[in-house]
């Protein structure tokens, strides 16, 4: 057997896992008893590449305490022709044929029957090359069905239309090109609980980028994309992404490299090179060379903060030494189950001063753990450092809140606190009985993009200091922003997969800060005009 002479185990491998040399092994020796079935590598023995084989030790080989394996999702996005189809294939008949798995239940799953073929017949014909195979399976092609006799286990396509079975009891799942799926329905029909009487289901995902941002293709991206940059932790999913950056040079023959793992082996160079010509020539097929190609998402909203230029504001900002200096706050709510994020933004001194940041964050104490299972999010950790705060009960503890800034208020000189002007009247109308002056603001343009500018240009010119705070930094990350015709732009609750409560609240004082500064003197928005980014 050909060694991948690189190989390491992920570094998504939990701490009490192992990886299983012999487990992985044995995969890998399953799928290399196999032949490709298509062009000039028909009859060629399947002889994995490294990426490929990287994949399947993983997946096979990092194993649980119990000796079950870890990941039970794999996500694998990829551009065309680098050999998503025969690797689905060999993978499908490893759960069915090679898995020991009594009466084990495989199913090829995509957006139509025909899709879902492709994967089943590539399949069929690997278990016809393989004489060992080819006596204990039984293939049923009218109903893309095959029957591996040792274990009565079966491999069939199903497609998005069958969605209304139920009864499944799933102990591998290929889901092709699942960027083609016209809903949800299907995916939730085969991974949500479908694989709870076995001991270890696996659900693998493999597609190339798509156009549709709402789609749960791309809401899958979006998550192994979170846990690849470590702004998640999920020890049961695999994410796998080969797509090249926004700010990438598309017609770059380097990064036609690095995104297309089989280029030169199952891709010739000089089809990308003649594909991107064209897409030169005709700005139509630009689209398509990125999405296919590069596996780019096309028509995706992009993450709008730097990160490493927002982590450069990481400066030391002290409580005590801003105790009495004027301030200004901004209050999201958000629902009563929800993050409650309240910030405090201190105008600058003088020249050499910077913008300091203090944030503030509860969440209901009942629901901690909840949160941690559910979002993968380390709520706990947060708890534990003292970053986030929980309110007794399972929904936020409005009461407690307003306490908490009724004596924020006596620390510093709070002189006006922005809130949304849609919620929080109750809260409102009791801090306006503490004292505190308190602003409605506008989620709209108008009112958040001026700030929202702003809170980019100090961050470019390091001109606020935020300390580093691990909630609001998550916040800030998750941020997609919408754009209107006229250039104005806005944090999208709606396209960010994630909270980002701390970061309006951030926006809304800021406006205040940049408005009001330390006296009632002239606004900077007056002085300077509002920044274009």
């Amino acid at each position: 057997m050909r060694k991948l002479t690189d190989y390491t185990p992920t570094k998504f491998m939990a701490m009490d896992s192992r990886y299983d040399k012999t487990a992985a092994d044995y995969a890998v020796g399953f799928i290399e008893c196999l032949c490709h079935t298509k062009g000039t590598w028909a009859g060629k023995p399947f002889e994995l590449i490294d990426w490929q084989e990287r994949i399947i030790r993983d997946l096979f080989g990092v194993l649980k305490k119990n000796g079950y394996r870890q990941f039970n999702t794999a996500y694998i996005e990829i551009g065309k022709k680098n050999g998503k189809s025969e690797l689905a294939a060999a993978v499908a008949l490893l759960l069915c044929c090679g898995d020991g798995e009594e009466r084990a239940e495989v199913y090829g799953c995509a957006a139509d029957r025909q899709q879902a073929s492709i994967v089943f017949e590539v399949a069929a014909d690997m278990v016809r090359m393989c004489p060992a195979l080819n006596k204990r399976v039984k293939i049923l092609a009218s109903q893309k069905r095959m029957v591996f006799a040792p274990t009565n286990s079966f491999y069939q396509v199903l497609s998005a239309e069958a969605y209304s079975k139920h009864g499944f009891n799933i102990h591998g799942v290929v889901f092709d090109e699942l960027h083609t799926q016209p809903n949800r329905k299907l995916f939730d029909v085969m991974t949500k609980g479908s694989g709870d009487a076995r001991m270890q289901p696996l659900y693998f995902l493999i597609t190339t980028a798509g156009t549709d941002t709402q789609s749960i293709c791309y809401e899958t991206h979006q998550k192994a994309l979170d846990i690849l940059e470590g702004r998640k932790i999920d020890l049961t999913f695999y994410p796998v992404i080969y797509g090249a950056g926004a700010d990438e040079d598309w017609t770059d023959p380097a990064v036609w490299k690095k995104v297309n793992p089989s280029l030169g082996i199952t891709i010739g160079i000089d089809k990308v090179h003649a594909a991107c010509e064209s897409a030169k020539q005709n700005p139509a097929e630009e689209n398509a060379f990125r999405q296919l190609r590069l596996n780019q998402w096309v028509k995706q909203s992009v993450r709008w903060m730097p990160m490493h230029k927002w982590d450069a504001c990481s400066f030391s900002v002290d409580e005590k030494e801003l105790e009495g200096r004027v301030c200004y706050g901004g209050l999201d709510l958000s629902s009563t189950t929800d993050i409650t994020a309240f910030v405090l933004v201190f105008p600058p001194v003088d020249e050499a001063d910077k913008y300091m940041v203090l944030p503030y964050f509860w969440i209901p104490e009942d629901n901690v753990d909840l949160r941690v299972r559910r979002d993968h999010v380390p709520y706990d950790v947060w708890q534990r450092q003292g970053k986030l705060e929980t309110t007794e009960g399972n929904v936020v503890h409005y009461g407690f809140i307003e306490k908490f800034i009724e004596r924020l208020g006596e620390r510093f000189n709070i002189r006006e606190i922005a809130f949304d002007r849609w919620g929080a009247v109750q809260m409102v109308q009791n801090l306006e009985g503490m004292g505190f002056t308190v602003v409605p603001f506008g989620q709209g343009f108008a009112s958040m993009s001026p700030p929202t500018k702003e809170l980019m240009k100090l961050v470019l010119e390091q001109k606020i200091a935020h300390g580093g705070h691990p909630v609001l930094r998550w916040n800030m990350d998750n941020i997609f922003i919408r754009t209107d015709p006229a250039g104005n732009i806005k944090a999208d609750k709606a396209k960010s997969t994630e909270k980002i409560d701390g970061a309006i609240a951030l926006i809304m004082a800021l406006d205040r800060a940049i408005r009001c500064g330390n006296d009632a003197g002239e606004s900077v928005y007056e002085s300077r005009g509002v920044v274009v980014v």
